[in-house]
């Protein structure tokens, strides 16, 4: 956080731990940590690979990637 700009670039990080939060992990609680990882790892591919999204003009963030 000593650079010009950079308190900027966590709030995309923090917008995706809220979406996690929100759409996952407080609507499916989990008995154990590897119960939790393993739901963390399906919908972190689930929101890179298949959930559209508005700002990118609903597409996914994977088809952008490869468009590249």
């Amino acid at each position: 956080m000593d650079g010009k700009g950079r308190a900027i670039d966590i709030v995309f990080i923090e917008r995706f731990w809220r979406t996690i939060k929100y759409e996952y992990i407080y609507a499916n609680p989990c008995n154990d940590g590897l119960q939790l990882f393993n739901g963390i790892d399906f919908y972190v591919t689930y929101y890179n690979q298949e959930r559209r999204h508005q700002s990118l003009e609903y597409s996914t963030p994977y088809a952008i990637y490869v468009k590249k």
